[in-house]
């Protein structure tokens, strides 16, 4: 069932695809910035008979203000989401261990999971100064709501939500994955190199896209298409997710 969930449900995973042109809000990113003399090395003519220009270091990719924007954009999204998945989680859990105690231990490891996510975006929003969304009290209140009234509903709605939840999540991820992968497409067509750091970063989004994806197929294993009504339920929840990203962007 598992590799049935995998390839008829989880988002596409298609790195190399070129992204959508998306809108982000200004902040500073002073990580990425680069001074005149790192953008271009020049070669020691003093060094040594063994050395060649071919040994000296590439430049360093410098972003764009545009791109520095959309890092600020992706990082308080990201930040807004595991929040709201761990609140999420937290409100599910007791509802759903009550009548099937032996699902505690994949609540658990989901709900660790999330933990993890929100630790890890915590941090790099605190590094890079970058502004947390606004929205983080109505979001708050709204993925609280959003666990206890499918935990209410019973364990098919709460793994419906999980199921609606991951598919945007996971998208959004792999679509934050393609757009810095082609900023290193980019700077290797110009025989730059893209900053350690930003390399970093998107190893650390695949991870969490994928353990996103993971929980999804969790949901589909554990029933959550027969979750009553399933496709007015999963429509809703997706459609609030997008709402939730693309106001957490500009706010």
């Amino acid at each position: 069932m598992g590799s049935l969930a995998r390839q008829c449900h989880r988002p596409l995973v298609l790195d190399f695809l070129a992204p959508s042109t998306l809108r982000y809000h200004p902040s500073s990113y002073r990580s990425y910035h680069s001074t005149a003399s790192k953008q271009f090395l020049r070669w020691d003519k003093t060094a040594s008979p063994e050395s060649s220009p071919s040994d000296s270091p590439k430049p360093k990719y410098v972003l764009s203000q545009q791109q520095r924007e959309f890092l600020d954009s992706a990082l308080r999204v990201n930040q807004a989401g595991e929040l709201a998945a761990t609140l999420i989680y937290t409100a599910q859990t007791p509802q759903v261990v009550r009548s099937h105690p032996h699902l505690r231990p994949l609540m658990k490891h989901m709900y660790d999971q999330e933990a993890g996510h929100f630790s890890t975006f915590n941090q790099m929003i605190a590094k890079h100064r970058v502004r947390p969304t606004a929205m983080y009290p109505v979001w708050e209140m709204a993925a609280t709501f959003l666990g206890w009234s499918t935990g209410a509903l019973g364990r098919e709605a709460a793994m419906a939500c999980t199921e609606a939840v991951e598919t945007e999540i996971g998208s959004h991820y792999n679509e934050q994955v393609r757009e810095i992968l082609s900023w290193q497409a980019d700077a290797e067509s110009r025989g730059e190199e893209l900053d350690e750091e930003l390399k970093e970063m998107v190893d650390t989004f695949r991870r969490i896209r994928d353990e996103e994806l993971e929980h999804l197929d969790h949901a589909v294993e554990n029933d959550s298409k027969e979750a009553q009504p399933y496709d007015p339920l999963v429509n809703v929840i997706r459609l609030g997710c997008r709402t939730a990203i693309k106001i957490s962007e500009k706010i």
